[in-house]
C-alpha cells in the first residue's frame, strides 16, 4: 500500500501513522468502539454475534497521527467452513498490525473465547494494550481484579477501561495510540474515514438492519451484495441489491407478512445511507435462494475473505 497523503502541512509537526487492530471475542463491542473512536459509521453493530465477516479499515486523525484501525471479526470456535475463514482472518490482521487493541467485554470477564485470545497472544510479538470495555456496568473493585488477571496472562503495555456506547477513556486511548505509531507520512486522504467500497458498506449497511430486524429467526450466513450502483443526474443515487438466503423458508422471512419486513429493513437501510452519502438513495431490495451459498468460493473473495479448504 503506497503512503498517498502528507498528513498536516506544518512544517515543524511531524506525522505519525500506523494500523491498529482491534481484537476480541464476539460482541466485546468491537464495531462500536471503531465508530466511535472515527467519529463516523464504518462497521456495521448489531446484537447478533459474528456480525463482522472481513477486515473493515476505519480512519482516524487525532493531532498529527492518522491511525488506520482494523475491524476484526470476532474470535471465536469455529465451527463452518465460514466460521475458520472469519478466524484465520482475524488472526492475520492482528499480525499485519503495528500495535495490537485486545478487547474484553468487561461485563462478561475473562472466559470462553477471551481465555482463548489471550493464549493466542503469546505467539503475536507487535505492541499490545489491553481495553476493558463496558465498564459503566462493572463495580471497580471488579474492573481492576480483571485488569490484574489479564496482564498475568499476557504482556500489555497499557490498560485502557473505556465504555464505546458513551465514549468514556476513549480520548486517553487515542493519545497513546497516536504517540506510539512511528513517524512517517499518512496513508489516506485527511477526510478519508473508510478504505471499505462503497457498493460494500452499502451492502453491510443492509445487512446490519436485516439483522436488527429479524435477529433470532435470521441465521447469520445470510449474504447482501450490491448488484447496481446509479448515479443520477438529478443528485441521488439509485442501489440495487439483492439478499441471499440458503432457504426458501428464509425468503419468506425475510420478506415478512405482505411485504412488511423488507419494506421496514430497506427504508432503515435507505436512511443510514442517504445520511452517509450525503445525497438522496433509492434503494431495491431483490431476496433470491442460493443454497450452499457459504460453500462457494466466490463469496468468500467478495467479502474479502480466504475460502479454507
Amino acid at each position: 500500500m503506497s503512503k498517498a497523503a502528507e498528513g498536516p502541512e506544518n512544517g515543524n509537526d511531524r506525522t505519525h501513522s500506523g494500523f491498529v487492530a482491534l481484537i476480541g471475542a464476539t460482541n466485546a463491542g468491537k464495531s462500536t468502539l471503531l465508530n466511535r473512536l472515527v467519529g463516523a459509521k464504518v462497521s456495521i453493530v448489531t446484537h447478533k454475534v459474528q456480525t463482522t465477516r472481513a477486515l473493515v479499515r476505519g480512519i482516524a486523525i487525532h493531532r498529527n497521527a492518522q491511525i488506520v484501525f482494523v475491524d476484526t471479526p470476532g474470535i471465536f470456535r469455529p465451527r463452518r467452513r465460514l466460521d475458520r475463514a472469519m478466524v484465520t482472518t482475524a488472526w492475520g490482521g492482528a499480525r499485519d498490525a503495528d500495535i495490537i487493541a485486545v478487547i474484553i467485554d468487561a461485563e462478561r470477564g475473562i472466559k470462553g473465547d477471551s481465555e482463548a485470545i489471550l493464549e493466542g497472544l503469546a505467539g503475536v510479538r507487535q505492541p499490545k494494550v489491553l481495553i476493558l470495555n463496558k465498564i459503566d456496568r462493572v463495580k471497580r473493585e471488579s474492573l481492576l481484579a480483571l485488569a490484574d488477571e489479564a496482564n498475568k496472562r499476557a504482556t500489555f503495555e497499557r490498560t485502557f477501561m473505556i465504555s464505546a456506547l458513551t465514549g468514556s477513556g476513549c480520548d486517553d486511548l487515542l493519545d497513546h495510540l497516536a504517540g506510539s505509531l512511528p513517524e512517517g507520512p499518512w496513508y489516506y486522504p485527511e477526510d478519508q474515514i473508510s478504505d471499505l467500497p462503497m457498493r460494500q458498506l452499502a451492502a453491510e449497511i443492509t445487512r446490519e438492519k436485516l439483522y436488527l430486524r429479524l435477529h433470532q429467526e435470521l441465521p447469520y450466513s445470510t449474504h447482501v451484495e450490491t448488484e447496481k450502483w446509479e448515479e443520477r443526474k438529478n443528485g441521488s443515487v439509485r442501489i440495487e441489491q439483492v439478499i441471499y438466503v440458503e432457504r426458501e423458508s428464509q425468503k419468506k422471512i425475510v420478506l415478512g407478512r405482505k411485504g412488511a419486513a423488507i419494506r421496514a429493513i430497506g427504508q432503515a437501510a435507505r436512511e443510514d445511507l442517504a445520511q452517509i452519502l450525503e445525497q438522496p438513495v433509492h434503494l431495491f431490495l431483490f431476496v433470491k435462494v442460493r443454497e450452499n451459498w457459504s460453500d462457494d468460493p466466490e463469496r468468500y473473495r467478495e467479502m474479502g475473505l480466504e475460502f479454507p479448504h
